[in-house]
């Protein structure tokens, strides 16, 4: 793959946020014979070392079967491969519908997979019994419904299973060839990492539908427009500085280090992407208090913006959904302890103007479940092997 050098960079506190970077190739031949300024370039063979250390957790509520396996079909072979699902059990079990879906497409290609359901009761006997109730309802029975929690419950398996990257992808994309791009690029942003602590955020170039005349290809998402444009006032409000820097704050497709996943706390839901850079800003921006990590401030925290090739199509959502991914993402830059009072100002105006607050409303604080580090994550592992009717594992 070769892929351009970061034009430009801004600092903040310890975190260095990159500017977009475009894939120049996505296949970039097998040997580095040119020296090359401008492009970073990385053979099948480096790219396929770093695949043999990750996970791809792929969260799933009610998927249409078809677009899974094309999703899974996308994700490079030596990958392993982590899908929660979160699907309805009856009066259909499309839980059984996805996993004989799944099956049936590792009798050809035998690609590694773990398959597991967010509700299966032995998830919530096994977090109790490591102490991590950050995701579990409020009587400590199940874990909640969410896309934020099934993530959490995929690091965790993760971690357990010894992965060194860790990687997501939407179970609704519609184009494998865009999803094995995604996951090329995972490997070449954290290889190009000068950190351990690494992320790396797509930027889709174009959210693809069919207009009735043929394809109409946006430029920019509707949520993600928004939350950018507001990310970026909080941080030139901080920096003194107008900034565009952040353009992928509502990312799903997104990989980072498995030493950053594990020092990162995550919000429950729709706020889990945008959530994730306002808590590495809080953290270790500087601007609250020293941080209290210091490898992770001698190091950095490193975040790549990447855009690659293949256009975006999923299924069109409605209004409702737009709102509540928009709803929620605002909320975690209003109730960031680096918003000012002005820009909350800015945040409800918005949200009241499109209909989404009503005049005497807040947006509501969003739950956040603290990192994963001290989890017994080889425990959690063993109680599921042990106990889960749902846990699959396909190698």
């Amino acid at each position: 793959m070769r892929l351009e050098i970061p034009r430009y960079l801004e600092r903040f506190g310890a975190v260095k946020i990159y500017d977009v970077q475009r894939v120049i190739e996505i296949d970039g031949g097998v040997s580095r014979k040119h020296s090359e300024i401008f492009v970073l370039k990385f053979t099948n063979a480096e790219l396929e070392e770093v695949e043999s250390k990750m996970a791809i957790i792929v969260p799933v509520k009610n998927e249409n079967p078809k677009v899974l396996e094309g999703v899974i079909s996308g994700i490079p072979h030596d990958v392993l491969v982590i899908v929660v699902s979160n699907s309805t059990r009856e009066p259909i079990d499309r839980y059984q519908i996805e996993l004989d879906t799944l099956l049936n497409h590792y009798r050809f290609s035998r690609r590694p997979m773990v398959i597991v359901h967010q509700k299966d009761p032995a998830w919530a006997e096994a977090l109790n019994k490591v102490g991590y109730v950050d995701i579990l309802d409020s009587k400590g029975k199940t874990v909640r419904s969410g896309k934020g929690e099934g993530m959490i419950q995929g690091l965790i398996l993760a971690k357990a299973l010894g992965k060194e990257y860790v990687g997501f992808v939407d179970s609704d994309n519609y184009i494998p060839g865009a999803v094995y791009e995604y996951v090329k690029i995972y490997g070449a942003a954290l290889l190009s990492a000068k950190s351990d602590y690494a992320m790396v955020r797509i930027r889709w170039p174009y959210k693809t539908k069919f207009s009735g005349r043929g394809f109409y290809f946006r430029r920019r998402g509707r949520v993600s427009e928004i939350t950018n444009k507001y990310m970026n006032l909080l941080i030139g409000r901080l920096t003194h500085f107008e900034t565009d820097i952040v353009k992928t704050a509502n990312s799903g497709d997104h990989a980072m280090t498995l030493r950053l996943a594990e020092e990162i706390s995550f919000a429950e839901g729709f706020a889990i992407e945008p959530y994730e850079l306002m808590f590495i800003f809080e953290e270790f921006g500087g601007f609250l208090k020293e941080i209290p990590n210091r490898e992770v401030a001698s190091k950095g925290v490193e975040i790549f913006q990447i855009e690659p090739r293949n256009p975006h199509v999923h299924e069109e959502r409605g209004t409702e959904h737009i709102n509540e991914m928009l709803l929620k993402s605002l909320s975690t830059i209003y109730h960031s302890k680096l918003c000012d009072k002005d820009l909350r100002k800015q945040i409800l105006n918005e949200l009241r103007v499109r209909g989404i607050l009503k005049e005497e409303e807040e947006p509501p604080k969003i739950s956040t479940m603290k990192p994963i580090r001290n989890i017994n994550a080889e425990k959690v592992l063993k109680i599921l092997e042990e106990k889960a009717e749902s846990l699959i594992f396909a190698e």
